[in-house]
């Protein structure tokens, strides 16, 4: 929280150490732009139009498929607010409703597992400035652990992601907010890619790594498409301390 808000003062107030939460990011940014009649604010990430802008990155992905004659079996994606995710996966989902075999699984933080929270309307901001979507919730003030990858750390996912959970099309998995195994898997990639993966990416990372040694362990064909989000040169110190590097 910032004290330049009465949101922020007010939460600083109760804890000087307040983690925070995209949450009550979104309050005080709302707060802010409405102090200035030339601002404009775009509430992204867990907005469906957000979402259909990124679908860019699944349509590139479906042509890069029919370029090497494969198709995905599993596709995975790290998930705060869904705009990854939703980017992501949302073209394949058409071909998903019309009976073609794909899963899609989540990879998400034990410090905020939203796909698991009550599928309801809730606020998306902690302040109740927004207007209130129907989606999987934790709940618009609840309390996360903090985690190096924060960009998970939110209450509530997109409506049109949550409605596809409601509808039992996106499978979800929460890995542990001491990240210990979602860095070692993304040190592996590191090695072998010569690529440092954000944070947020590093679940997805992980998450596939998962996937196929169980793949390989049971003997199955799988093929397995993943999304690393963005880079993590920004990041060194949340890989040392978490690594012990």
């Amino acid at each position: 929280p910032s004290p330049e808000t009465a949101t922020g003062r007010a939460l600083l107030e109760k804890d000087p150490h307040h983690p925070g939460s995209l949450g009550i990011a979104v309050s005080e940014g709302l707060e802010d732009a409405g102090r200035d009649d030339k601002a404009i604010y775009c509430l992204g990430s867990v907005l469906n139009h957000v979402l259909l802008h990124q679908t860019v990155i699944g349509l590139e992905t479906q042509r890069q498929f029919e370029q090497i004659g494969e198709y995905p079996d599993l596709m995975v994606s790290s998930l705060g607010g869904g705009s990854n995710f939703g980017g992501f996966t949302l073209p394949f989902f058409a071909d998903a409703l019309r009976g073609k075999e794909i899963r899609f699984l989540a990879a998400q933080s034990a410090a905020a597992p939203n796909l698991q929270g009550e599928y309801r309307y809730d606020f998306a901001d902690h302040a109740e400035l927004t207007p209130m979507l129907k989606m999987y919730t934790l709940g618009h003030r609840a309390e996360m652990k903090p985690v190096r990858g924060d960009g998970l750390r939110y209450h509530g996912c997109s409506p049109i992601l949550s409605l596809l959970r409601h509808r039992g099309l996106i499978d979800t998995i929460a890995y542990p907010t001491d990240e210990r195994h979602v860095f070692e898997r993304a040190r592996v990639f590191v090695q072998a890619e010569g690529f440092l993966p954000a944070p947020e990416s590093a679940y997805s990372i992980a998450c596939a790594m998962d996937e196929a040694l169980k793949a390989k362990e049971s003997g199955e064909r799988s093929v397995i498409a993943f999304n690393v989000s963005g880079h993590g040169f920004m990041d060194m110190e949340g890989y040392a301390d978490v690594l012990g590097l």
